[in-house]
């Protein structure tokens, strides 16, 4: 089992390169991670920074992907995506250029690497990727093993294939090349310092004929899954930040509304728009369908979909692809 990895190029900066300040202490809805701060004419000026979870990985692996809330995401953004990278590959007869944008764990961009596109991921934090990568080859060896393939130590043509980059999505662009059919963007907006500048990024390496598959916290989750639990308190303070060294909720996600006007701005038609997690988390008592994993995901993808369902998804799924491009 024992492959030869080599080690990604260490991540000196967990920041990005282009973090920007401001002369007001942040509302509830400024820019992520102000914590550290400048004094300039007795006003602070919060240092404005990318979140990563560079030191958090097998926190984030646990909380996002260690039980039933990480397959029902998976679940539907696999199937949100399948009929994208179909109708993408038979319209270009080939395999598609793929790149996946602060991939985390990157599971479905490696599915996507696995049947044979090419695939490019990135993320700020190296030990992300690391443990990415090492889960992936995990299981290619018990699938051998299973098999009884002889090939468990030799790295699989698709690891060959697939492009690793450790850094902030602002510090790839010197080593992109060439636009790409799909980009993936799942759960990035909410821990970026300044998430509408991504747009910009997408008009230049999005084909003219790709598809964006942009995933982002619903902050209207957020306030109805309080009030279901009783959290009027909390609702009530409106100083309140969660201690993102404990939880992975973001203090500082982008409205829907939000996300819809920079699409239109940017000349983007969404394709479609799903929630993940519609009912789920919403549910304090467990009984009936609840106590049965593949019914819940089950009702999760029929629902996930769903006028008025789909908006009050823990994360909402928009597919966009450009409408006016030279």
């Amino acid at each position: 089992m024992a492959h030869n990895l080599q080690p990604f190029v260490t991540d000196t900066a967990m920041t990005t390169a282009n973090a920007t300040t401001q002369k007001t202490v942040p509302s509830s809805n400024s820019a992520l991670e102000a914590s550290n701060s400048t004094i300039v004419e007795n006003v602070a000026i919060p240092i404005l920074e990318d979140r990563s979870f560079e030191g958090i990985a097998d926190h984030f692996e646990k909380k996002v992907y260690g039980g039933l809330k990480g397959a029902i995401r998976l679940a539907v953004l696999r199937r949100d995506l399948e009929e994208q990278v179909a109708r993408l590959s038979t319209k270009l007869q080939r395999p598609l250029r793929v790149l996946d944008v602060g991939a985390g764990l990157a599971q479905l961009s490696i599915e996507l690497a696995q049947q044979g596109h090419e695939v490019t991921i990135n993320d700020i934090s190296n030990n992300m990727l690391s443990k990415a990568k090492t889960i992936a080859l995990g299981e290619t060896d018990s699938a051998a093993e299973t098999s009884g393939s002889a090939e468990t130590l030799a790295a699989p043509d698709w690891l060959k294939r697939t492009e690793w980059l450790v850094c902030p999505y602002q510090e790839i662009e010197e080593q992109l090349t060439g636009r790409y059919d799909l980009i993936l963007c799942h759960a990035l907006l909410e821990w970026l310092a300044q998430p509408h500048e991504i747009m910009d990024f997408f008009d230049r390496w999005l084909a003219k004929d790709g598809v964006l598959s942009l995933c982002f916290y619903n902050p209207v989750s957020f306030d109805y899954r309080n009030l279901i639990m009783g959290n009027f308190n909390l609702l009530n303070n409106s100083n309140y930040q969660s201690d993102n060294k404990k939880t992975l909720t973001p203090n500082h996600p982008v409205p829907k509304e939000e996300v819809t006007a920079w699409l239109a701005a940017h000349n983007y038609q969404i394709l479609g728009v799903s929630g993940l997690r519609v009912f789920h988390d919403y549910s304090p008592l467990k009984r009936g369908g609840h106590n049965h994993p593949d019914a819940v995901i089950e009702m999760e993808l029929r629902y996930s979909s769903l006028d008025p369902y789909k908006w009050m998804g823990r994360y909402l799924h928009y597919l966009a692809s450009p409408t006016q491009r030279s």
